[in-house]
């Protein structure tokens, strides 16, 4: 059930979506920044977040941040690929439908 949200960094799947995301950490304030186009042509949502790099602390702060923008629980957020890395996929469990909808709204939002 796969299914990419036409233009955004969406991808629904059985229990919920799948986010793609870019992370820069150390950055002057958390905020969410909007689009960007990868050189392969996939699209991934730019986030900043003041935490480091390590022990996961990025991590962290980009799933509380998500959580408080968009009125989720953090706990339907799992970070599912890029622990490490700056490109980070994230699951974010619940209806796909219904959370494809909210998150395209608020993603749309931020531009």
């Amino acid at each position: 059930m796969n299914v990419p949200v036409a233009g955004l960094p969406l991808q629904a799947v059985a229990d919920g979506v799948r986010l793609a995301v870019r992370l820069t950490p150390k950055a002057s304030r958390n905020a969410v920044q909007g689009l960007a186009l990868e050189a392969d042509g996939g699209h991934v949502l730019k986030v900043a977040v003041t935490a480091v790099p390590e022990n996961g602390k990025a991590n962290e702060a980009l799933i509380k941040l998500l959580a408080k923008e968009w009125k989720l629980p953090k706990t339907a957020f799992t970070l599912v690929a890029g622990a490490t890395d700056r490109r980070k996929t994230l699951h974010i469990a619940g209806d796909p439908a219904a959370l494809a909808a909210h998150l395209a709204e608020r993603i749309i939002g931020h531009g």
